[in-house]
């Protein structure tokens, strides 16, 4: 599915690195670099989840992706075994050691994916998705600093208090950031709120997240009773927040509401979707990851997927297909609106 590879692809620098440096911090003054090489491959290890959308449909994917390996439950189980095994083949035999190590590497990775808009269920089983919403899936001021520092620290002896105080300043200064999101979001979250007053727009729900690698420029999602309004707002405008359009077209199902498949993608979405009719039938619109365009009334969603029902009854959702150049021209337009509209 090229929404679960788009992500894992995105995501896995981030992570490997996040990884790296919390391995690091556990093991790195007694192992050394093989601390950040540990911490870095446990630091991937839960997205491995991405491969069941090879072996399995597009909803069960979606439901599978961020659940048990992003959970505590997962940490707590494999961290010993991970553990276990690397203690019988390295010279450091310390199991504790390098259990702690996975435990750490493998929960600070759903902690961060929690605060993205896909979420993560980190008490799974219960199905609560955890989606604080203050950062993009990459954003270079939270994965840079932490990339410089694990640098200079790869480079000083590992019993070295340099070491130590390089490691500890990425992981200080990249969760100061990732604190600093949620300030920035309860900021547009308010300027949102005032521009639906002052426009006299009555409303259901009000949800906000950053638009792609940064965390000036953020989006609206609003719901009213037959429409979703999407809007962008950036800390340096200059003009009031103006919002699209989208009607729900939540009838356009018809009978295949009432449909298994359906009902687990509209949970997937939390209810955040449009329906379009195309000449080649219906489309799901999943509306929590916005547009591939700033062009007004664009229906270029990110993810787009046709649904289709065979003569069994059986439904089907496809992933509509990218267009690279969409993405790039996507990037080009958010650089400009982030400066101000």
């Amino acid at each position: 599915m090229a929404y679960l590879t788009f992500e894992n692809y995105m995501d896995s620098l981030t992570q490997i690195v996040l990884g790296a440096a919390v391995g690091e911090a556990v093991l790195g003054k007694k192992v050394g670099n093989k601390a950040m090489l540990y911490g870095a491959i446990a630091g991937t290890i839960p997205d491995l989840d991405v491969f069941a959308s090879y072996i399995t449909d597009t909803v069960t994917a979606l439901s599978i992706h961020r659940g048990f390996t992003h959970s505590i439950v997962f940490s707590v189980l494999f961290a010993p075994i991970f553990g276990w095994l690397v203690s019988r083949y390295e010279k450091y035999k310390d199991f504790k050691g390098w259990s702690w190590l996975f435990f750490w590497a493998f929960i600070t990775h759903p902690i961060l994916d929690a605060h993205t808009t896909w979420g993560t269920q980190l008490f799974w089983p219960h199905d609560i998705r955890l989606a604080f919403k203050t950062i993009f899936v990459i954003d270079p001021l939270y994965t840079i600093p932490l990339l410089v520092f694990l640098i200079l620290a790869m480079f000083q002896n590992r019993t070295s208090k340099k070491r130590r105080l390089y490691n500890n300043l990425g992981l200080l200064i990249s969760s100061s950031y990732l604190a600093l999101t949620f300030l920035l979001k309860w900021v547009a979250f308010n300027q949102f709120e005032k521009a639906l007053e002052v426009q006299n727009i009555d409303y259901l729900q009000l949800d906000t997240r950053p638009s792609p690698m940064n965390t000036v420029l953020w989006s609206a999602n609003v719901e009213t009773e037959d429409a979703y309004l999407l809007g962008n707002y950036s800390f340096f405008d200059s003009k009031p927040i103006t919002f699209e359009t989208y009607p729900k077209n939540h009838n356009l199902l018809g009978g295949l509401a009432e449909q298994e498949k359906v009902k687990r993608m509209i949970g997937i979405s939390e209810g955040w979707f449009t329906i379009i009719e195309k000449q080649d039938g219906l489309y799901f619109n999943d509306l929590r990851f916005g547009l591939l365009s700033l062009a007004p009334q664009s229906q270029n969603f990110v993810f787009q997927y046709k649904i289709t029902q065979d003569a069994s009854g059986s439904v089907t959702f496809t992933e509509a297909p990218k267009n690279k150049r969409d993405g790039k021209k996507l990037l080009s337009e958010l650089w400009k609106r982030v400066k101000g509209n």
